[in-house]
C-alpha cells in the first residue's frame, strides 16, 4: 500500500488549497483517515481525521476553516483549507489507519508529504 499526496503549494493569506491523498494496492478497510502536519522546529499534529463512519475530528486551529472528506471507493481523503495563515505554513501529511490488506493484521500508513506555504 502507498499513499500518494497532492495539492501542497504557495498561497496567500486568505487563500484556499485542497489537499488530496490516494492510496494504491489491494485495501480491504481503512478504520481512520487523518491529516497531520508539522511545521520547521515543531512537532507534527494532527489536523483532522474522518473514521469509516464518517465521524470526525479537527484540531482548534482548523475547526471552522478546515474541512475533510473521503471518498470511500477510491481510498481517497481530501483536506479542504480555506482563509489560510502564514501560521498553516506546514509539510502536510495523510494516515491512514489500521489499513487491512491481504496481511493478517491491519497496518498504518503514511503519506510522503505535501508542503503548504502560506505567505503573509
Amino acid at each position: 500500500v502507498q499513499l500518494v499526496e497532492s495539492g501542497g503549494g504557495l498561497v496567500q493569506a486568505g487563500g484556499s488549497l485542497r489537499l488530496s491523498c490516494a492510496a494504491t494496492g489491494t485495501i480491504f478497510s481503512i478504520s481512520s483517515m487523518n491529516w497531520y502536519r508539522q511545521a520547521p522546529g515543531k512537532q507534527r499534529e494532527l489536523v483532522a481525521s474522518i473514521t469509516s463512519g464518517g465521524s470526525t475530528i479537527y484540531a482548534d486551529s482548523a475547526k471552522g476553516r478546515f474541512t475533510i472528506s473521503r471518498d470511500s471507493a477510491k481510498n481517497t481523503v481530501f483536506l479542504q483549507m480555506n482563509s489560510l495563515n502564514p501560521e498553516d505554513t506546514a509539510a502536510y501529511y495523510c494516515k491512514f489507519g489500521c489499513v487491512l490488506t491481504w496481511l493478517t493484521i491491519c497496518q498504518d500508513y503514511w503519506g510522503q508529504g505535501t508542503q503548504v506555504t502560506v505567505s503573509s
